[in-house]
């Protein structure tokens, strides 16, 4: 049985408002982190999540550890949503896994710098070489 879950949580983060999407996959965990701005309507929100769904960085994958689901009671579920809609803030597992990406992009970020300051570096010497070499041909 494949099972995916997705779930939106849009709060208050000063200065801004930001959206936070958590997809469930196979008991997997991948958030990707949204800023809005202003205060978005929610026709914003679903347009948003419809025209950029695909251009959305998600976290690597984090292991969820979920209970076993049962159906539950329609105004059990009732009261579950209307709780988490007062809920402000984001889970644990979210943040942990918004900060292991944070930590993977930093670290892409700081292999590229590194490569990129070698060749510069390759460069600069060749072209020193180089003008070595041609001080030295006219003897």
């Amino acid at each position: 049985m494949y099972t995916v879950t997705a779930k939106l949580t849009v709060y208050f983060e000063e200065p801004f408002w930001v959206g936070l999407y958590e997809f469930i996959t196979d008991g997997k965990l991948q958030v990707s982190r949204v800023v809005f701005g202003p205060e978005p309507k929610d026709y914003e929100v679903y347009d948003q999540f419809l025209t950029n769904w695909t251009k959305l960085r998600f976290s690597p994958p984090i292991a969820e550890n979920s209970e076993l689901k049962r159906k539950i009671n329609p105004k059990r579920m009732q009261r579950a949503i209307s709780n988490q809609l007062n809920i402000t803030g984001i889970g644990t597992k979210a943040q942990q896994a918004l900060k292991l990406q944070q930590e993977q992009s930093k670290s892409e970020r700081k292999t590229f710098n590194r490569q990129k300051s070698e060749r510069e570096k390759q460069f600069q010497f060749e072209l020193r070489q180089i003008k070595k070499k041609e001080k030295h041909k006219g003897r």
